[in-house]
C-alpha cells in the first residue's frame, strides 16, 4: 500500500465515529476526496459522497459504511459516574476492563471501563457474564457537576479507547475496520479511477448508521435514491474463518489474504456478479464466493431495493474477531479490493443490460 493512502488509512481508522456521531471521520473522508474527486458533498444524514464523470452514464454506487460500534451515556449519578447503553451489536464481556473515548461538546473525554475487582466478588458473581447495565464509565470525576463540567452530557456517544497497530505479514489492527475500512476501499477506488476513467459517474459514498439501522436502510438506501443508482457495490467486512475453533463447514473458508470475498444469493444481482468475477481473474485477483441465502446483514440489503431496483453486488475483506477493540486485517486485501472495484466500474457501460435472463 502505497505511504499516503495507508497514513490516511490510519487517521480514518483512529477517528472515534459511532453510529449517529461519525462527523469527525466524514470530515477526514471527504478532505481525502477532495485530492482528485470532481464533486465532494454530504447530506443531511451525514453521508460523504465524492463523484467522478457527474454527467457520465450509467450510474455507480460503492457504499462503504463508516460509523462503527460503540456507547452512549445514559444517566450520570450524583458521584459522577456515566450509566451507558451500547450502539450496535456488542459482545458485553469485551468491555470489562477498556479505556473509552467518549464525543464531548467541546472535547474528546477519555474514560474507564469500571467494574468490582475480582477480590470484591463472591464465587456465584465471578462466573456471571458482564452485562452492560452492570457496568459504569468513570472520567475521574467527583460529581455530576464535575462531568458537566467536561462538556458531557446525557446522549453522548463514545468509543473504546483503543488505536490502529501494524502487524506482521502486512496485517493491521484497529477497533474501526468493520467497517471505516470500507469507507476507506471505496475511496481508494475512486482514487484510481481518477487516474484511467469509466464511461459513467461513479460515486464513492461513506454511509452512516449501519451499525444500527442496515435492515432499515440507514444513509446507504437514502443515498441511494438520492444519486438514483443504477448499479451499486458495497464494501464491508465478512468474518474470516482461518483461525482455531472455527466451523468451515458452516461458515465458509475464508482465509486474511486470500482476496475479496464476493458474496452470492440475497441482494446480490447475478449480472453484478459475474461482471465482479470476469473482472477478478482478468486482473489476476484472487477471490473467494460465499454464500448469502437470506440476507447479507450489510448495507447491499437496503439498496437492491431502493427506488426502482439497484443492481447490486457485494465485496467483502475478510477480518478477525469482528466488533472487538481489536479486529484485524490484511493490507493486500484491502487494495485487492479497491483494485477490483475501478476494473468492474471500467467494464460497465451504458450496453450493460443488468435484467437476469
Amino acid at each position: 500500500m502505497q505511504p499516503d493512502s495507508l497514513s490516511f488509512l490510519k487517521r480514518l481508522l483512529d477517528a472515534p465515529g459511532p453510529s449517529g456521531s461519525e462527523t469527525r471521520p466524514a470530515r477526514l473522508w471527504r478532505a481525502e476526496a477532495e485530492r482528485f474527486a470532481d464533486r465532494v458533498s454530504a447530506d443531511v444524514g451525514g453521508n460523504s459522497l465524492a463523484t467522478l464523470n457527474p454527467d457520465g452514464r450509467p450510474r455507480l454506487m460503492f457504499a462503504g459504511h463508516i460509523d462503527e460500534i460503540g456507547v452512549m451515556v445514559s444517566y450520570i449519578d450524583d458521584d459522577g459516574f456515566c450509566h451507558f447503553e451500547t450502539i450496535g451489536g456488542w459482545d458485553t464481556q469485551v468491555f470489562v476492563g477498556q479505556r473509552v473515548v467518549l464525543l464531548g461538546r467541546d472535547a474528546l473525554v477519555p474514560g474507564v471501563v469500571g467494574k468490582r475487582a475480582i477480590h470484591l466478588m463472591e464465587k456465584e458473581e465471578r462466573e456471571k457474564v458482564s452485562r452492560a447495565e452492570d457496568l459504569w464509565i468513570d472520567v475521574g470525576a467527583r460529581s455530576r457537576d464535575e462531568v458537566l463540567a467536561l462538556g458531557l452530557r446525557i446522549g453522548d456517544s463514545g468509543v473504546l479507547g483503543s488505536t490502529v497497530q501494524e502487524f506482521a505479514n502486512g496485517r493491521i489492527v484497529s477497533r474501526s475496520l468493520d467497517n471505516r475500512m470500507g469507507a476507506f476501499v471505496v475511496l481508494e477506488a475512486l482514487r484510481l479511477l481518477a487516474q484511467d476513467r469509466p464511461e459513467g459517474m461513479v460515486t464513492a459514498v461513506a454511509t452512516t448508521q449501519e451499525e444500527i439501522a442496515w435492515q432499515t436502510g440507514g444513509g446507504a438506501r437514502t443515498t441511494a435514491v438520492t444519486l438514483e443508482a443504477e448499479v451499486a457495490i458495497v464494501v464491508d467486512v465478512t468474518h474470516a474463518t482461518d483461525y482455531p475453533g472455527m466451523q468451515k463447514h458452516r461458515h465458509g473458508d475464508v482465509k486474511l489474504g486470500g482476496g475479496p470475498v464476493l458474496s452470492r444469493g440475497s441482494a446480490v444481482n447475478p449480472v453484478v456478479l459475474e461482471l465482479l468475477v470476469e473482472a477478478a481473474e482478468a486482473e489476476g485477483i484472487p477471490y473467494t464466493l460465499q454464500a448469502a441465502p437470506k440476507h447479507t446483514g450489510t448495507d447491499a440489503d437496503s439498496i437492491y431495493t431502493a427506488h426502482r431496483g439497484v443492481a447490486t453486488g457485494l465485496v467483502s475483506v475478510p477480518n478477525r474477531y469482528m466488533h472487538s477493540p481489536s479486529e484485524m486485517v490484511d493490507l493486500g486485501d484491502l487494495e485487492r479490493a479497491a483494485q477490483l472495484l475501478a476494473a468492474f466500474a471500467r467494464r460497465v457501460t451504458t450496453k450493460t443490460d443488468f435484467v437476469p435472463r
